[in-house]
């Protein structure tokens, strides 16, 4: 069994818990909480299990890594503390573990982050032997993966488009809606995921992925935005109300132009509500779908819905996100120290994992 702690219990950290738990290969054996409220509690509580797994949640960082686990999956944000979160994932390589994280945006792409970001991290490899793969959260596979796989089927491919249709109405991160992306705020705000360069910074590594996947250049990559306000005040389930007015959608693409055209497309178009921007792309189902459509001969288009934790049903994105990063672990754990991709790392079947109970 690989020993696996989970680092940090948000959004992400605690389908981590659920996602190791389930893995026939990994033993949780340490919760890092921050929190002070959040130690000595169970991990099967901070993960929603049903049952107890006997692991206490602890905030006692060095005591973990002194115990040298194989692997650590970081789910603490990034975000807002990219410096803390690089700090955290070093220590974990010189600790030897095999680390995976969706903590930070500018790793997606290993082979071309800057030395500034890269080299702290060769550094700690190489001091204490761990690997580090970084996968998106938004999900990194429907970005890069899937669409590499796809594009296979196809016998000419003239451009390929991911997109991510997303209502956000029943996502439970208030200050990511409001603040991060400007829900819920005036036209004028300027949201810091919004701000011109911002996107491509966060998926930029994405595309240079693709291209790679693909065996062509990028000659640029260029951005589009498009917002639109709510024509009434609407009510959410867990973050209150959002004024007419007020920014209630988003639609804006990360284009990868090769040839001179936007060849490789990330398009986002998500909502507060359905009932703003009903002329936009909708999901099938209401909440949230994950489509790749490749253009060519034949035409592909393939959509994933993923639901989860009930009624946070756009936290389906997550948790797929998360089995990607924990499904690689055991292979990782394998394979020779260093800095890994999404190309680098296979998806695989989910062996052992069918009719699997939890705890």
């Amino acid at each position: 069994m690989i020993s696996t702690v989970v680092w940090g219990t948000g959004n992400v950290g605690r389908l981590a818990i659920r996602a190791v738990d389930a893995h026939p290969e990994l033993e949780l054996t340490d919760v890092i909480v921050h929190s002070p409220d959040k130690v000595g509690r169970d991990a099967g509580e901070l993960g929603h299990l049903d049952a107890e797994t006997g692991v206490a949640a602890t905030d006692d960082i060095d005591a973990v890594l002194a115990r040298k686990p194989r692997a650590v999956v970081y789910a603490a944000s990034g975000d807002l503390r990219p410096d803390e979160a690089l700090a955290d994932i070093g220590r974990a390589l010189r600790a030897g573990a095999v680390v995976v994280t969706c903590a930070l945006y500018g790793l997606y792409d290993i082979r071309n982050t800057p030395d500034e970001l890269r080299r702290p991290l060769l550094d700690a490899v190489e001091e204490g032997g761990g690997s580090l793969f970084v996968s998106g959260v938004d999900p990194g596979w429907g970005n890069d993966i899937l669409p590499a796989l796809l594009s296979g089927l196809g016998s000419r491919i003239d451009a390929i488009r991911c997109q991510e249709i997303f209502d956000y109405s029943t996502y439970e991160q208030p200050d990511a809606v409001r603040y991060s992306v400007g829900f819920g705020q005036p036209l004028d705000y300027m949201a810091p995921m919004l701000i011109e360069t911002v996107p491509t910074m966060i998926w930029g590594g994405q595309l240079r992925l693709m291209a790679r996947a693909l065996g062509v250049e990028l000659e640029d990559i260029r951005e589009t935005m498009e917002r639109r306000p709510l024509e009434e005040t609407v009510s959410t389930p867990s973050m209150g109300e959002f004024e007419a007015g007020t920014q209630g959608a988003i639609r804006f693409e990360v284009q990868g132009i090769v040839d001179g055209e936007p060849r490789l497309v990330i398009e986002h178009v998500t909502r507060i509500h359905p009932s703003c921007a009903p002329d936009w792309p909708q999901p099938a189902n209401g909440s949230g779908a994950h489509r790749v459509i490749i253009e060519g001969q034949p035409r592909i288009e393939v959509s994933v819905e993923a639901t989860d934790e009930g009624e946070n049903r756009s936290a389906g994105g997550n948790a797929t996100a998360v089995g990607r990063l924990v499904g690689a672990i055991d292979w990782l754990a394998q394979e020779p120290p260093g800095l890994y991709d999404a190309l680098d790392v296979p998806l695989r079947p989910a062996v052992g994992r069918l009719g699997r109970k939890q705890s």
